[in-house]
């Protein structure tokens, strides 16, 4: 008797199954039918983290319809698509869940993804040496921080102005053999150069507050209104504040570019994203040439003079810059989305010769 339960339980279990397959089948059957044999066809995809940094897009550029998509984080489970052809998804934060969620996304039949170009949009913190709370940076250079060996920076040796060394180097100042393959990816500068363009006069969002954090500085651009500018970015799940540690990122930036990257921003996400999109692009679902990457700044990533380090990363929020920074990504990102979503004729088959 218990033989035939268990049978039984399995049969209805195998018929569950095979149910839920066969749904899921006809799900994304009619789906595709309503969409295309590769399913829905994108123009822009922009690539959140968190949820307000996609909202500012939310509330800017619906109605929207969400799309539920199999594998994406459990707090964003849906893609929302406009009748532009733009959508929007939110990954989650740091590496982990970056690499997940836009391998789920660019791997689902629900959308074809060929033709898309992606628009990575986040807030970071920022090189006072390079801009300002606010200021939007368009990048061409993604650099992973964390693929490094670190000695204690207490022991490290005499001469030595830093415990991070590259791996399998002897010395701080060697470029590491890049084993891991994800440690710097180079954008495709056209399309950087054509973002900025197209957004270099965008009118930026500024509050009192942030405006109060930047006098503290005694230099430029530190103590400047927010623009938008050009410089590079970098990946690590640790936060991190200080002056030396700052300087080594500036000097690992130009180590792994070999000399042709400018650090300013640092955030979590890049590399892992654009690793994913690799992937797919390797299985010739997205096309790698058509990836953008603007991140703003909603912190300093280094203390002004007198201000400790700790402060500064302890009192981030007293910056006043988390708002700016997020409406920011809207007015220096718009500009690309809507010449790309209007202009698809021009832009279909790569950047456009201007």
């Amino acid at each position: 008797m218990l033989t035939r339960t268990i049978v039984s339980i399995g049969a209805i279990a195998l018929t569950a199954c095979a149910a839920t397959a066969s749904n899921a089948q006809d799900n994304d059957a009619s789906f595709a039918a309503g969409y295309g044999s590769h399913g829905r066809h994108v123009k822009v995809m922009i690539i959140s983290m968190f949820a307000p940094e996609g909202q500012v897009w939310l509330d800017h550029l619906g109605p929207w319809e969400s799309i539920p998509v199999a594998g994406l984080s459990p707090d964003y489970p849906d893609v929302h698509c406009n009748k532009q052809d733009i959508c929007v998804m939110t990954t989650g934060m740091g590496h982990a869940n970056a690499a997940a969620s836009t391998m789920a996304l660019t791997f689902s039949p629900r959308f074809d993804l060929r033709h898309t170009y992606f628009l990575i949009a986040g807030i970071a913190g920022i090189d006072p040496a390079q801009g300002t709370i606010g200021s939007a940076a368009w990048s061409k250079y993604l650099v992973d921080f964390g693929i490094q060996w670190e000695l204690d920076g207490r022991e490290i040796p005499a001469g030595w102005n830093t415990g991070y060394l590259g791996i399998n180097t002897t010395n701080p100042n060697q470029k590491p053999p890049l084993d891991y393959k994800t440690e710097v990816f180079q954008l495709n500068a056209k399309l950087t150069d054509a973002a900025y363009a197209l957004s270099r006069n965008a009118v930026l969002t500024d509050s009192a507050q942030a405006q109060a954090a930047r006098a503290k500085f005694s230099y430029a651009p530190a103590n400047q209104p927010p623009a938008v500018i050009q410089c590079d970015t970098l990946a690590g799940d640790t936060w991190f504040s200080g002056t030396d540690i700052g300087q080594r990122a500036r000097d690992w930036t130009k180590i792994l570019t070999d000399g042709k990257g400018t650090y300013c921003t640092t955030q979590q996400e890049d590399n892992a994203t654009f690793e994913a999109l690799t992937r797919a692009a390797n299985a010739h679902r997205v096309d790698l040439s058509r990836v953008a990457d603007l991140r703003t700044g909603s912190d300093f990533d280094r203390p002004y003079a007198g201000q400790t380090s700790a402060d500064n990363l302890l009192n981030y929020q007293a910056q006043g810059g988390f708002v700016p920074a997020v409406q920011n990504l809207f007015a220096a990102g718009n500009p690309l989305v809507q010449e790309i979503a209007t202009h698809w004729g021009e832009w279909r088959d790569g950047v456009p010769q201007r």
